[in-house]
């Protein structure tokens, strides 16, 4: 049984919710300010948290922030519930770190339907992570012989470092002592032509390496890398990777592969968009929702685009023309924003 914090201190608002809820079997936790309710997330750690914003004690905003701050709540999925409708006061809430923002009065479908696409969304996360767990072996020399294991031994054993948006990670002509990998957030490489205009050589996400150059010779860095949004990557001597790779052939070969792969990519990205994989990406996305989310096989459930976005990792581009096309095929349902799945079967052949 899912746990559900509910933080209000209306409460008429907070006993008619929590009733809901409860009938729809999930274990309710309430708190009737923030202050309290910071306390419930700490005891109780809900599986998702929905906080109205104006309480006294301590407001929603401020639950959110120290929640957030916090090692053991910061991955909690967070929903405010509220009667501020104003665009600020939404992109307040969302620019803190929220997950949804649900406006008072609400229907009932439409409480049920965020909370289930955020669970969904956690699900999948995880479900992914231990995936990755499951073919990691112990970090010993010649015991590396995956791509995803370096990656992961990246995360377990190489020192991170923090970057705002905007901020310079290495500029073009800088020595080349390092090799970096993207643990959160997106990188973009870049030059500056004669003009001073910047041409963008490539965008790096999570899990993606970057700043490769000559491992025999002492080359600078051909290239500039800034952070696009907060950014945390992972460092490490250059020399320090070189021997990695000379005590594990196999992952050597496989990055060998993947810069291959880069380079492929960097040349075709002006010719072509690969639209049949995007379309089968963004449809095989849906589908995952749907089986995380779905009650019976009637249920036609809804979902966040935005968990959709992040879990597809398309370009909003890309992802939004996708989604119309599949609108326009009578695929899906487009209601707000949400997504609601009209025929899962047709969804299922999309190539």
């Amino acid at each position: 049984m899912k746990k559900v914090l509910l933080i209000e201190d209306d409460i008429v608002v907070r006993e008619n919710t929590a009733e809901l809820l409860e009938l729809a079997n999930y274990k309710v936790f309430t708190a009737a300010n923030g202050k309290i309710g910071v306390s419930e997330a700490k005891k109780q750690l809900p599986d998702i948290i929905l906080c109205d914003i104006m309480m006294p004690e301590l407001n929603g905003y401020g639950v959110l922030q120290i929640l957030s701050k916090e090692p053991e709540t910061k991955q909690i999925p967070f929903i405010f519930l509220s009667a501020k409708t104003e665009h600020k006061d939404i992109r307040k809430g969302m620019d803190l770190g929220a997950d949804d923002y649900i406006t008072k009065p609400f229907d009932e479908s439409e409480l049920f339907s965020a909370i289930e696409s955020r669970l969904a969304r956690v699900a999948i996360i995880k479900e992914n992570q231990e995936k990755l767990i499951k073919e990691e072996i112990d970090f010993t020399d010649n015991q590396l012989k995956t791509l995803n294991q370096l990656k992961n031994f990246f995360v377990e054993n190489v020192e991170e470092f923090s970057f705002i948006p905007g901020e310079i990670i290495y500029y073009e002509g800088d020595n080349s002592n390092f090799v970096f990998m993207v643990n959160e957030g997106i990188v973009k490489t870049f030059k500056i032509d004669e003009q001073g205009k910047e041409l963008v050589t490539g965008l790096h996400k999570e899990n993606d390496f970057f700043g490769f150059t000559s491992f025999s010779n002492n080359i600078a860095y051909q290239e500039s890398a800034a952070a696009i949004e907060n950014v945390k990557v992972l460092r490490l001597l250059k020399s320090e990777f070189k021997n990695i790779l000379q005590k594990n052939h196999e992952v050597t070969f496989e990055l060998i592969d993947y810069i291959t792969d880069n380079v492929s990519e960097i040349k075709d990205q002006l010719l072509q968009m690969a639209y049949s994989s995007v379309r089968k990406k963004t449809a095989n996305t849906i589908l995952q929702f749907s089986e995380k989310m779905k009650k019976s096989n009637n249920d036609n459930p809804k979902i966040s685009r935005t968990d959709l976005a992040g879990i597809a990792g398309i370009a909003t581009e890309t992802f939004i023309r996708t989604l119309s096309d599949f609108k326009r095929d009578g695929l899906i349902e487009i209601e707000g924003r949400s997504i609601k799945i009209l025929n899962i079967e047709k969804l299922k052949k999309v190539f």
